[in-house]
């Protein structure tokens, strides 16, 4: 088992160097599977492995029946394409440690550049949130508030967080009231548009401690997300 794992771990770092080495773009598609597999000399069944992780982190998408196309996460400077791993419960809550350490920082620089088009991006994922069940889509609240911040570094890092911690992501859908998570981001866009950066930033970290201890009640250590 360990060995097969290190082979997909390898054969992924060596897709995403295909994919540089290559300067393929976002949209563009890689070889199939069965040329990759010929190429690097594993099954096909590896490759789709491979290829899985990489669309966990954003950095890939599948299309049945079309093939795999090259994503902007391929681009990341931060956090680079980090590879898709199951995680446990003490997992999940670091990361979203991490997101309540950064993330009210965040609101606070969005409340302070105030831009237009930033407010009405995160009015539109606002808008079209109820609809959206995927766990990390383009319009998504939260990475449209790090866009809102003005630093790219800080916008990378949020989203390779989300991508990593997918399944902490399905957990906040199953065990957090959507219509609640819905009314709370709105707060938070509330303060952003009058540009109060501490409220923005209380009502972040607020937000996120919530999600925190919904994810708690509806994981265990062996399970995870128990709906």
């Amino acid at each position: 088992m360990t060995s097969t794992v290190g082979l997909v771990e390898r054969l992924t770092r060596e897709i995403v160097d295909t994919i540089r080495s290559e300067n393929l773009q976002p949209g563009q598609t890689l070889p199939s599977a069965k040329v990759l597999a010929a190429r690097f000399e594993v099954t096909v069944p590896t490759v789709r492995e491979a290829l899985r992780r990489l669309e966990a982190t954003g950095s890939v998408e599948l299309k049945h029946g079309s093939g795999t196309y090259v994503r902007e996460a391929i681009n990341r400077r931060i956090l680079d394409n980090p590879h898709y791993v199951p995680v446990d419960l003490a997992a999940a809550i670091e990361l979203l440690d991490a997101r309540i350490a950064i993330e009210p920082g965040i609101a606070e620089l969005a409340a302070a550049v105030h831009a237009p088009d930033a407010v009405a991006s995160m009015e539109s994922a606002l808008d079209n949130a109820l609809q959206v069940e995927t766990a990390v889509p383009a319009g998504h609240f939260h990475v449209e508030l790090a866009r809102a911040s003005g630093n790219r570094a800080l916008h990378e890092m949020l989203v390779s967080l989300l991508a990593i911690h997918s399944r902490t992501q399905q957990a906040a859908r199953t065990s957090y009231d959507r219509l609640r998570d819905h009314d709370e981001h709105a707060d938070i866009l509330d303060a952003i548009r009058r540009g109060d950066g501490f409220e923005a930033s209380h009502r972040t970290r607020k937000h996120l401690e919530a999600i925190k201890a919904a994810v708690l009640a509806d994981w265990t250590d062996d399970e995870g997300p128990q709906r």
